[in-house]
């Protein structure tokens, strides 16, 4: 019996748009299976979905750099792992050196830091919902109080995507680098990972991993699926990711969620 379901938000539980269909809310509120957001958002940008879905569980943002629960419309902290500032300037350096025509910006606990506005960033606010700000990222960077959760690289040109996850790698930061997308590339604390947040609920719930069900799509979910009973994978997941699902189950525009649910889950 599955005693809680964690999915993916983009390209798996929100359709192309970045909505959720009112099937798959329905479907989701009706099964009464306590249900997790884990994703690469921010808290800010996953606010929507938690109240739509009237989840008191908790949630996990940056791909597991926070844990979290809504009280009162604010965020608590129950988890958190940043990356070394200094590890987030000298990648940042990289990016704009080797690879400018990248979008480059990062993320603190509730603002989206940029130092451009470029197409990047423009499709990531339409998507996201979230107003970015502009700031100098070295004086940020320099300041002790500053905590950063995610980088995120946007790239509209897909063959810059190798390269440039190649010459990360080469760097030796102590990080976690994650293609959640075709053109999103994610960077997280080494300790943030999808099933780091789902092992820390596991632990919180006493759960065993039968009891647990997980939907995605990406690279990025991979951690996830390897850590539930059930992984069902989308159809529209990237190429290699429907190795790691039990299940394959509709793409994110027809309900896929909604769909694995009542198909596999009860």
């Amino acid at each position: 019996m599955i005693k809680h379901i964690f999915s993916d938000m983009d390209g798996t539980l929100l359709q192309s748009n970045g909505k959720i269909s009112a099937n798959n809310i329905e479907i989701i509120k009706k099964s009464k299976i306590p249900f997790t957001l884990v994703s690469a958002r921010s808290p800010k940008e996953m606010f929507e979905v938690i109240d739509l879905l009237a989840l008191s569980e908790p949630q996990i943002a940056f791909n597991g750099g926070l844990i979290f629960q809504l009280q009162d419309g604010k965020v608590k902290a129950l988890k958190e792992d940043t990356i070394v500032n200094d590890s987030v300037a000298r990648i940042v350096e990289l990016c704009k050196k080797e690879f400018p025509s990248v979008s480059c910006s990062f993320y603190g606990q509730d603002t989206w830091y940029i130092d451009r506005m470029d197409s990047g960033i423009e499709m990531e606010k339409r998507i996201g919902g979230q107003t970015p700000k502009m700031v100098d990222f070295v004086t940020l960077l320099k300041q002790a109080a500053t905590k950063i959760y995610k980088i995120m690289f946007i790239t509209m040109d897909l063959q810059k995507m190798k390269p440039l996850i190649a010459r990360l790698k080469e760097l030796g930061e102590n990080v976690s680098i994650n293609q959640s997308g075709q053109r999103y590339l994610e960077i997280t604390s080494q300790n943030a990972e999808k099933s780091e947040g789902i092992g820390y609920i596991k632990k919180l719930e006493n759960l065993d991993k039968e009891e647990m069900a997980a939907f995605g799509d990406g690279f990025n979910d991979v951690s996830m699926l390897k850590s539930v009973g059930v992984p069902i994978v989308m159809d529209n997941a990237l190429e290699g990711v429907h190795n790691y699902g039990k299940y394959i189950t509709k793409d994110n525009d027809h309900d896929g969620v909604g769909h694995g649910i009542q198909k596999y889950l009860i």
